[in-house]
């Protein structure tokens, strides 16, 4: 050792201080009975009693990254010597804390100086590695000076305010200055890229160095996904895209993220002082901004749900009165005041919270409330968190770590603490519900909402017929309701007032009041024992009686409600009244997966599925009361699919890198998050946006990666294994079947050889089946296909593929005898059986006449006629190729028009009895003219004598 090591001391720890170490962890217990030589050396030359200045830990990742010839080591060494500096470091921090010889502030300040420094290492190391490969990334600015391009590592989260926990990950964002290429040459051994793929690769070696995890473990964790974009954009992103960014696309919650932003390490002063002039003027307002109290609102609804949903009672960090609870607080009024008050303008929790005492914008009492209850919970979330090295805020479910747990943090026992806990909850409650909470007031258009409840009781015991009357009573009667706790009791009293003012509400709609009861009952009986449901009865009045005609016009939004409480929040927030287009939708689902860890998988399958859950809810809930067009329904019920996917391929692929490096793209380079290699294509539906609440989803998936080349990590794999262990866990993560449901069926059989086939291939390999060995009926599929999501550079060849193979010459009568087999096989397979026929009955699907009919239709017009029109392969929807058949004169316009009516009337109806949990199979004569003129048309256009004649 060097620079690093001061005075050597000879004191060492006592066998009372090693039994407290054995007490708080057996994380670092492990550690000092593994390591005993290297960490007793280490507490000579740095005893417990004393403190690290960045100095020292600087000069110790020095050290630790050294060769035997104090020289820098390579990449493997310096790897390794990094997390063992980590282990040790760990060790001592976390019985610094158990002993109480380190203050809170101390310990996260640093936490966070060796995250610094590691970050600032880890960017100097893999930057020189690059410059000897591809030379310095330049840039030409508006004088046309050409300057070094640089890159700013920028902290979020916790290490942007200094105040990193234990076993905190680090949420980092890379922003450079500009575009432009490096200065490599070719004679001197580099060659040239553009910046992008420069700072990319910079990023991506920060990364390796400290979150790969290797036998010595890791050195951060790095979450990335506060980024522009998240998940699967540029791991770098430059200045002016930047700007752009937070202009047109920047929102509320993400200026409470960047509240906190700090940049790490030193910078150019020209370029710090031009990212400080972009991000200041996003995070804070010049005059008082209370649309922070809305982002609020949104951000604790969407944790309150999360919580709810995995009855997460013991996150400290999530639930009611936690950690996050105080940080929102804080930042609400940071971000409200703090274009006007320039004190404000501060990283730190504990420090804002002492500036709004200082100006009077929380009381003294409040201030010192919040403040003990910060220091508490954030010591009990070190305590936590120092048992096992996780990066969890969860109460330890097992009695010895429990008991352990309280001794450490000097309770008698773990009673004694949690009943701590509970007060400093509940002293951060107050506050916190006093600044988000809007309370509903029943609108008053009668005197029902102010009139004697009794009476009101009697008007609808008035209404109700016998069977919903006995229903009612056997509920209030039932052993469920009489064995409820004192507190669920209550608050169904509390809610049953706002349930019948809303029942007679509809008073003159006796049937809609009796076909709701019965369901709103067994939402009631879902929602007893989790009573923080009624409680959002209560505070939504107006939004539960719209409720009430949802709940009679679709039992199948009834049963959704019922098996998934937790989606009642949907309706009562009245979110159905918007319909979010799918930048809105991403921007949701972003939000809610960045609330969860980035190695928790099922809560990530959680989040998934209740995200999709709550939005075909809300489309469904929208779709009954607002009666939106089938078209806008159907393209909010694909946009939902698409999201689901986008995110579950980001998390995907970021999971596969993780473990095996990066795959080798077709241009001889790794691929990168934006340009992944890889693309999802839907089919059927979703290649249509003809999605229906309870459509699966027809994939095919697709790669440009070097089938043979090897993986960049250090667990190596071909290309080939890479993107099919990628398409499993792809598959895994929307096919699961979880507490929560499936995210989607998946139906892989319309990819090359269906179930015989790879579930992944390439493009050259999906071109070369489709132009020389699919079947006819394999084109019309085609038809309805499009990419959805992943590598823009491989949606762009897929797109390529299908117009070639669509527009190959095909004579009429061929396509007209493949489409007729194709149907008649449907027909006789899937259609109504001859006795269903006989008795009246129509199937809207698969009979002759159906949607099917008006589907192949399409897919005839678009492989007869695309050789002569390419325009007709532009579109994979049925209406739009109608109304293109239409303006290429292929079709009369008035064939393509009764096309289309009858296509969207069988549809909407489709719709209508997949809410009602009704088959398919009808009475045929309401739907004979509509059939009769699909059947007219189609023996028009495909007749037997028409085929011939063309």
């Amino acid at each position: 050792m060097s620079s690093a090591t001061p005075s050597a001391s000879n004191h060492q720890p006592t066998a009372a201080q090693i039994e407290v170490l054995y007490t708080a962890s057996e994380f670092a217990a492990q550690i000092w009975e593994n390591r005993s030589a290297s960490c007793q050396t280490f507490l000579r030359s740095y005893p417990l009693e004393t403190t690290l200045t960045r100095q020292q830990i600087d000069d110790l990742i020095q050290d630790y990254t050294l060769d035997d010839n104090y020289q820098l080591g390579d990449e493997p060494l310096v790897m390794k010597g990094l997390r063992h500096l980590r282990m040790l470091l760990m060790m001592r921090w976390i019985w610094q804390d158990a002993l109480g010889l380190i203050r809170l502030e101390q310990l996260t300040d640093e936490l966070s100086e060796f995250a610094d420094g590691c970050i600032v290492f880890a960017k100097d190391y893999s930057y020189a590695q690059l410059v000897k490969q591809y030379g310095r990334p330049m840039f030409t600015d508006s004088e046309g000076a050409r300057h070094v391009d640089e890159m700013a590592v920028m902290a979020m989260g916790k290490l942007g305010a200094q105040e990193l926990n234990l076993s905190s990950d680090i949420d980092l964002i890379f922003v450079h200055q500009s575009q432009g290429e490096t200065d490599g040459d070719k004679a001197k051994g580099t060659r040239s890229i553009d910046n992008k793929r420069f700072m990319t690769r910079l990023g991506q070696g920060i990364i390796r160095l400290l979150d790969h995890g290797t036998a010595d473990g890791f050195v951060f964790r790095v979450d990335m996904r506060l980024r522009p974009w998240g998940d699967g954009s540029d791991l770098a992103i430059h200045l002016s895209a930047l700007e752009k960014y937070f202009a047109k696309h920047g929102r509320a919650w993400e200026r409470f993220a960047w509240l906190k932003a700090r940049v790490v390490g030193h910078v150019d002063d020209t370029f710090y002082e031009r990212l400080q002039a972009l991000i200041k003027p996003f995070v804070f307002r010049y005059y008082v901004d209370y649309s922070a109290f809305s982002a609020l609102r949104e951000m604790k609804s969407l944790i309150q749900n999360q919580v709810a949903q995995r009855e997460d009672l013991d996150n400290i960090k999530l639930g009611a009165g936690g950690i996050r609870d105080i940080e929102f607080i804080v930042q609400a009024f940071q971000l409200i005041y703090g274009g006007r008050h320039p004190e404000l303008q501060v990283k730190s929790c504990l420090g804002a919270m002492k500036v709004l005492a200082e100006l009077e914008y929380i009381e003294e009492d409040t201030y010192q409330k919040l403040s003990a209850a910060y220091r508490f919970l954030r010591r009990l979330e070190h305590g936590i968190q120092g048992i096992n090295d996780q990066q969890t805020q969860r109460l330890p479910q097992d009695t010895h770590w429990q008991n352990n747990l309280a001794k450490t943090l000097s309770f008698s026992d773990w009673s004694a603490l949690i009943k701590t806990l509970n007060q400093h909850r509940s002293n951060v409650s107050v506050p916190f519900e006093r600044m988000v909470t809007e309370r509903q007031v029943p609108t008053k258009e009668d005197n029902r909402a102010e009139s004697d409840f009794d009476a009101q009781v009697s008007q609808l015991d008035a209404v109700l017929s016998d069977d919903s009357r006995e229903k009612l009573n056997q509920f209030w009667q039932s052993k469920m309701v009489t064995n409820l706790s004192e507190e669920a009791k209550e608050r169904l009293d509390a809610a049953y007032p706002v349930i019948v003012h809303a029942l007679l509400t509809y008073e003159d709609k006796r049937p809609l009041i009796n076909a709701a009861l019965p369901r709103l009952i067994a939402l009631l009986e879902a929602i007893c024992r989790r009573s923080i449901y009624l409680v959002m009865i209560v505070e939504n009045p107006n939004a539960t009686t719209q409720l009430i005609p949802m709940l009679a016009a679709s039992p199948w939004i009834a049963s959704e409600l019922a098996q998934y409480p937790v989606l009642l929040d949907t309706f009562l927030q009245q979110r159905y009244r918007h319909l979010p287009d799918q930048a809105e939708l991403r921007d949701i689902l972003r939000q809610q997966l960045l609330r969860v860890e980035p190695d928790d998988e099922e809560e990530m399958l959680s989040a998934l599925r209740l995200f999709k859950k709550n939005q075909v809810l809300a489309v469904a809930a929208s779709d009954v009361l607002a009666e939106r067009p089938i078209m806008k329904v159907s393209d909010s019920l694909t946009y939902i699919a698409a999201v689901v996917l986008e995110a579950a391929l980001e998390r995907a692929f970021n999971e596969m890198v993780r473990r095996y490096g990066y795959p080798i793209g077709s241009d001889g380079d790794p691929v990168t998050e934006a340009h992944c290699g890889f693309a999802i294509i839907g089919y059927g539906k979703l290649g249509g946006l003809e999605m229906s609440y309870a459509s699966d989803l027809d994939l095919v998936f697709l790669h440009q990666i070097q089938e043979q080349g090897m993986t960049t990590g250090e667990k190596s794999v071909s290309g080939m294994k890479f993107a099919a262990r990628l398409a499993q866990k792809l598959m895994t993560y929307l096919n699961t079947q979880t507490r929560d449901g499936r995210a989607y069926e998946i139906d892989m059989r319309l990819r090359p050889s269906g179930n015989a086939g790879m579930m992944v291939v390439s493009c050259h390999a999906f071109e070369t089946y489709q132009l020389e060995k699919a079947w006819a009926w394999e084109h019309q599929a085609l038809v309805r296909a499009r990419p959805i999501c992943g590598d823009e550079y491989v949606m762009r060849r897929f797109e390529e593929i299908r117009r070639t193979v669509l527009t190959q010459a095909r004579t009429f009568e061929a396509v007209c005898t493949d489409v007729t087999k194709m149907r008649q096989k449907m027909r006789k397979h899937l259609g109504s059986s001859e006795r269903q026929q006989q008795a009246g009955k129509f199937d809207l699907k698969q009979d002759a006449g159906g949607v099917i009919d008006i589907e192949f239709l399409a897919q005839f017009v678009v492989l007869a006629y695309s050789h002569d029109h390419p325009s007709l392969t532009k579109w994979t929807d049925n209406v739009r190729i109608f109304a293109e058949a239409a303006a290429l004169g292929i079709w009369d316009k008035a064939v393509c028009q009764d096309l289309t009516e009858a296509y969207l009337h069988i549809r909407a109806a489709t719709h209508q009895l997949a809410l009602s949990k009704q088959p398919l199979l009808v009475d045929e004569m309401p739907w004979h003219n509509t059939r009769t003129l699909v059947q007219a048309q189609w023996q028009h256009l495909m007749g037997v004598e028409d085929c011939a004649r063309q």
